[in-house]
This record gives structure tokens, sequence and C-alpha cells, in this order.
């Protein structure tokens, strides 16, 4: 992989782990709907767009988007995909650290796996 794809995969990696991460924070204030009827359905939404977070997560999410798809026009999909996956070892250190979620040892181990997944991909 090239350093210009490097450079690309780890915008793409902070740039849709960080919206992730913030319109998570956002939805966790927000709350979640009182039940699945249109009318608390609506209200729910209405309530998530009016979040701060929520706007600046969507924005990052789109930013991360658009450089997935330049990256798949650059390297193969057999590459891009696999090393996108270190997305969840900044998402879990996003969720332990700024959103203050409890990281089981369990899954902790699972993200140990992907990144020995990952290098396996990036040996070959």
């Amino acid at each position: 992989m090239m350093l210009r794809s490097a450079v690309l995969l780890a915008a793409f990696i902070l740039g849709g782990s960080t919206g992730e991460i913030a319109i998570t924070h956002g939805m966790k204030s927000v709350g979640e709907p009182v039940r699945l009827r249109p009318r608390f359905v609506l209200h729910f939404l209405g309530r998530a767009v009016r979040n701060g977070w929520f706007w600046t997560g969507v924005p990052l999410l789109a930013f991360a988007f658009y450089v997935l798809l330049v990256l798949l026009s650059w390297e193969p999909i057999s590459v891009v995909i696999p090393a996108s996956a270190l997305s969840y070892v900044v998402g879990t250190l996003g969720a332990k650290y700024l959103l203050k979620e409890e990281v089981s040892p369990k899954r902790w181990a699972g993200v140990l796996l992907v990144c020995a997944g990952v290098a396996l991909v990036a040996a070959s």
C-alpha cells in the first residue's frame, strides 16, 4: 500500500470512528423512542436532528464514505476492507475513553484478533 493510500486509510478510520462516536454520544443524550409508533418515532427523530453531536457526526461519516470510495478506486478491495477493520480498535478506544463505556476482556480479545487479521492481510 502506497503512502497516499495509507494516509487516506488513516483519514477513513479516524473520520468514520469519530463520526460514529459523535453520533453515539448525541443519541445517548437524546434517549430512545418510547414506542415504535409513527408519532413516537417522529418525536424521537426530531430530538435527534436538534442535537449538535448528531450534526458533528454526519459530515464526518460522509467524509469517511467519500475517502472509502477513493481508496477503493486506488487499491484492491481485498486490502482496503480488512485494513479498514482497524476502525474497530479506534471505535473501542473511543467507547472506553470518550464515552466511558465498559469494555469487557472478551471484547478486547476480539479487537486483538481483528488486529492480527489485519496484520496477516498486510503481510501477504
